[in-house]
């Protein structure tokens, strides 16, 4: 009983359209910022480098690298905040968490390009 009444209410909180995105690859995460009384649109770019959780309560993290420096940012997938989220390239990875990415600079840290064939 409980259970079903926990299923209702994270119904209501997906969003209907899910952006389909995996490991490895390169994301535009759309975030809402509010400032004062404006809000605005501030595009995060990075890897995906992990997915957790599921249903309303899924996570994925994205690394990018911004002068030198790894910076990580953790956002739900349902949140409202997010306005859209753009794949630019997919990734080749053999793991389910490229924590790996930490420890690596350089082109080091570039993953190969998953080709998409077309008919």
């Amino acid at each position: 009983m409980s259970r079903q009444i926990l299923d209702l209410v994270e119904k209501s909180s997906i969003k209907p359209e899910q952006p389909i995105f995996s490991i490895g690859d390169t994301v535009d995460v759309h975030c809402r910022i509010l400032e004062g009384d404006k809000e605005r649109i501030q595009i995060f770019t990075g890897v995906v480098i992990a997915r957790s959780g599921s249903g309303s309560r899924e996570m994925f993290v994205v690394r990018r690298i911004v002068q030198g420096e790894g910076v990580e940012r953790k956002f739900p997938v349902n949140s409202p905040r997010i306005a859209k989220i753009d794949v630019k390239r997919s990734g080749v990875v053999k793991r389910a968490k490229l924590y790996y990415l930490r420890d690596r600079s350089g082109k080091g840290v570039r993953l190969r390009e998953r080709r998409v064939e077309t008919k």
